[in-house]
């Protein structure tokens, strides 16, 4: 049995997120189709992160096995030929023992906010929000760095443990594109807890008379019933993932890093 690491970068607009849905279409979903199209094996995909509807990614990993070995540049160019434009695979490798999920140091995501409205094709990739108070916002994001219980930033309480951390948040403006880029690290989130974050960090920033104090006291009230915004899903983007290094089998993880660079 010949297991593979494939690296994975998507346009979400047309998909029912990563994970498989039988009556719906999703990316896992169109990869394993079109693998059985062309080599004619079924494959089970299991990814690094379970992006949701309308969410992006230009470093997603997964892996998959094969009883039969097919060499991975082969592989690599038949399959890319036979998917859509809107998945790429950009690398493909043979590997020991990996698993996607596990020992992961850091996931950074992307999100992307625009105060005008943008180009039309930059529009399905960021949020056009107005007008907002960037410094406001940055201040903002720095309440959510650190270990807390994210209860309040979740979908609900389908999760018992809702303790997260996040080693940093960043928001930093691209005059090229005229947009602003919040950037968040850390091992794991919650679903929809970087929508939520970018949400009420925003509701904050828009408005002259609603203090950071809000934010801070969402935090601790550990409710996920709340009325701050939650951001769309079309401007969050999985940009990359960090993998710790693992001594004890170092054929497992040869690289501690990545990236889609």
């Amino acid at each position: 049995m010949q297991q593979y690491k494939i690296i994975i970068a998507y346009d979400g607009t047309a998909y029912h997120g990563w994970q498989l849905q039988p009556e719906a279409p999703t990316v896992v979903g169109m990869l394993e189709r079109r693998f059985n199209d062309v080599f004619k094996k079924n494959i089970k995909i299991i990814g690094a992160s379970r992006t949701d509807a309308g969410v992006h990614a230009l470093g997603q990993v997964a892996c998959f096995s094969l009883d039969s070995p097919i060499p991975s540049a082969k592989m690599l160019w038949a399959w890319n030929n036979a998917l859509p434009q809107d998945i790429l695979i950009r690398s493909c490798e043979e590997v020991a023992d990996f698993h996607p999920q596990r020992h992961v140091s850091d996931k950074t995501y992307y999100y992307h906010l625009f105060k005008e409205r943008p180009l039309p094709f930059l529009a399905r990739y960021g949020f056009h929000s107005g007008p907002f108070d960037d410094e406001k916002l940055a201040e903002a994001a720095q309440i959510f760095t650190g270990t807390h219980d994210f209860r309040s930033f979740c979908t609900g309480y389908e999760r018992e443990n809702t303790v997260r951390t996040v080693h940093a948040i960043s928001v930093r403006y691209l005059s090229r594109y005229r947009v602003y880029r919040i950037e968040v690290r850390g091992p794991g989130f919650l679903r929809y807890m970087i929508r939520r974050i970018v949400g009420a960090c925003l509701d904050v920033a828009s408005a002259k008379h609603k203090p950071l104090e809000v934010l801070e006291a969402a935090l601790a009230e550990r409710n996920p019933h709340q009325h701050l915004f939650v951001v769309p899903a079309q401007g969050l983007m999985l940009y990359h993932i960090d993998y710790a290094s693992k001594e004890s089998t170092p054929n497992e993880y040869q690289s501690t890093k990545v990236s889609p660079s």
